[in-house]
């Protein structure tokens, strides 16, 4: 299935249906690359990601981070330190409104 992004599909299956690949979720909106910080909740995991923010007081950069629970789909495998690209969906839970697409740190191993 063509999620209208330049991905590649992963190698496992799922039947889920709040999995961009092989279920029904459609993505929208932003895509934010991060390292993944925990994945310690169930089809769930923390991406982490790091960013400058100028004090025009000081005239420094100052670093920033924010964290932004993704839904993790069965057919990916995902570990604390990987670096992933997320994007942009409906609401899945109070909190959740982004789905991992892609695993950037396997691709590097190949």
């Amino acid at each position: 299935m063509a999620l209208g992004l330049n991905v590649s599909e992963p190698e496992g299956t799922c039947s889920h249906e709040d999995c961009p690949f092989h279920g029904s979720l459609s993505v929208r909106g932003q895509i934010i690359e991060g390292e993944v910080a925990s994945t310690d909740m169930d089809k769930t995991v923390v991406v982490e990601r790091e960013y400058d923010v100028t004090v025009p007081k000081y005239d420094r950069q100052m670093k920033r981070r924010s964290r932004v629970p993704a839904h993790a789909p069965e057919c990916m495998t995902l570990e604390v330190g990987d670096t992933v690209r997320i994007a942009e969906t409906r609401p899945l839970s109070k909190t959740k409104s982004h789905v991992v697409v892609e695993n950037l740190t396997e691709e590097g191993d190949d």
